[in-house]
């Protein structure tokens, strides 16, 4: 999944450069605007991709310790209840 997310910001900069590059051509713009416009362009939805790739991490990251969390937090009830069980074994034993 995390290589998946790796190609977001790209496939966006390329998706967002070809509409522009379609827009200017039909627009009739001049070469030297049409290459500036298109610069900017791949800019800003680069930067925008990879604003949107950290996000998405972040929220992974966040989904990973909640698990975790969870994880230990149901070990130490199990852990519990194994020591009770003995203590129970051992009494009923001993009568």
């Amino acid at each position: 999944m995390i290589m998946k997310r790796k190609m977001i910001p790209i496939i966006l900069m390329l998706a967002a450069g070809a509409v522009t590059s379609i827009i200017t051509f039909i627009k009739d713009y001049e070469l030297i605007r049409m290459l500036w416009t298109l610069l900017i362009v791949l800019i800003i939805f680069y930067l925008l991709g990879a604003g949107i790739k950290r996000v998405l991490d972040l929220f992974d990251d966040q989904i990973k310790e909640a698990e975790e969390k969870e994880e230990e937090g149901s070990v130490i009830e199990k852990e519990l209840g194994e020591e009770e069980q003995n203590i129970k074994d051992t009494g009923e034993k001993e009568e």
